[in-house]
């Protein structure tokens, strides 16, 4: 009789080990970010699930073109702030409007023909000796209290512009102001927020364009600002918006127009002031202002980390098994820094072109209010640059404080000379 060898079991494959969630990289305290560790995810982990502030995980793209694309992806959507992350069940809060960068399909297609038309070139022209005279205005009243040649430029200047210029533009009452700027600043906390209190801020607001707009409809007269152009336009006979959506417009526009306008404001003047060659030369040569602006957009991050979109079916990234139902978080900040698209991309080049930069998104959602931010941050500079041209710090920058309530960190004072 013959021996036969056994052959051994075959032991069963093991899993592979599903890696903990990263954090979600942190700016660097006293910055504007972005934070240094996207420079390792952009060449380890460009696909990279993290843990969120709320809780929730994400996978984050750090590179500019998987950012890029998915901003455009039709199977990633926008999830509505209100219900997401998900609660299933009778707990479940009824929705609230979604804003115009929730919006999807054939409503989203439908109000974007209506409103887009209103933020393009030609048509924001009409602001621009606006916006002029609220910087002038400004600038005259700052040097006026300032015997000294010093004051803050973020209390005087930064921070009263932009909201001015979000209420002349779609017809906000500035003296409401203490209604509805602590909703809105609310909301750009949200990714650290509960539930509870998203929705409740987000209920405020709403409850507010609704009564604003009721306003409007009452009065006799009255300037053609943009809610009441759509306000008409919503009451044509086969008109493609309804009332909900110009609800939705000034929702949209009290949490995209005003904080982050303001804070990257701060943040571009600092880089400015930081780079005293480069702003002199933009002092004598103004005609270099809009290309400024732009790699300004790109060098200050308007956002970190908070653009949430949800798969709607599986896929495969760079080696990653995204699920349906997963949330995907495309990275404007680390994706303008990367080295295969911008050549040098930590140094601040006010003369680079050209300069496919992301701040403003991408695609479908690419925000609509790209044109006036660029307007009013060229128009900024171009005045301080002609009423203060030896415009310097007054501190050092490092000593600076800063306002870190926000995803869009920003110093909360700039002390300047002249």
């Amino acid at each position: 009789m013959t021996d036969t060898a056994v052959p051994a079991p075959v032991p069963a494959a093991v899993p592979a080990a599903v890696p903990a969630p990263i954090p979600v990289p942190e700016v660097t305290p006293g910055t504007a970010g972005p934070p240094c560790a996207y420079a390792r995810l952009r060449a380890e982990q460009p696909v990279a699930k993290a843990q969120l502030p709320n809780g929730e995980t994400a996978w984050l793209l750090s590179r500019y073109e998987d950012a890029r694309a998915a901003f455009a992806d039709p199977r990633l959507v926008r999830p509505l702030l209100s219900a997401w992350p998900p609660v299933e069940g009778d707990d479940a809060p009824p929705p609230c409007l979604p804003t115009f960068l929730e919006m999807t399909g054939e409503h989203h297609e439908r109000v974007r023909r209506v409103v887009l038309p209103l933020f393009g070139r030609g048509r924001l022209e009409f602001m621009r000796p606006r916006i002029r005279a609220i910087a002038q205005e400004l600038i005259d009243t700052m040097t006026a209290a300032a015997p000294d040649r010093t004051a803050d430029l973020v209390a005087a200047y930064v921070e009263p512009l932009p909201l001015r210029v979000l209420c002349e533009t779609i017809g906000l009452p500035h003296e409401d102001r203490d209604r509805y700027l602590p909703h809105t600043l609310t909301l750009l906390s949200a990714a650290g927020l509960s539930m509870d209190e998203i929705l409740a801020a987000l209920y405020a607001l709403q409850d507010y364009a609704s009564e604003l707009i009721t306003r409007k409809e009452q009065e006799e007269g009255g300037d053609d600002d943009y809610i009441r152009l759509l306000l008409a336009e919503s009451r044509r006979p086969g008109a493609e918006l309804t009332r909900d959506d110009v609800v939705s417009f000034v929702v949209t526009m009290l949490m995209a127009g005003y904080k982050t306008n303001m804070q990257h404001t701060g943040n571009a003047l600092l880089a400015l002031l930081t780079h005293p060659g480069q702003l002199h030369r933009l002092r004598d040569h103004p005609a270099g202002i809009p290309t400024a602006v732009d790699e300004l957009l790109r060098h200050v991050p308007l956002m970190n980390a908070i653009n949430i979109l949800v798969a709607e079916e599986d896929f495969t990234l760079h080696g990653q098994r995204i699920r349906a139902g997963d949330a995907v978080v495309p990275v404007p900040a680390s994706a303008n820094r990367d080295p295969e698209a911008f050549t040098d991309p930590d140094r601040l080049d006010l003369t680079r072109t050209p300069n496919p930069h992301i701040a403003f998104g991408h695609g479908p959602h690419a925000c609509t209010g790209a044109h006036l931010t660029r307007m009013q941050l060229a128009i900024v500079i171009q005045v301080l640059l002609e009423e203060l041209p030896g415009i310097e710090l007054a501190e050092p920058a490092e000593s600076l404080p800063w306002d870190e309530t926000t995803p869009l960190r920003a110093p909360a004072r700039l002390p300047v000379r002249w």
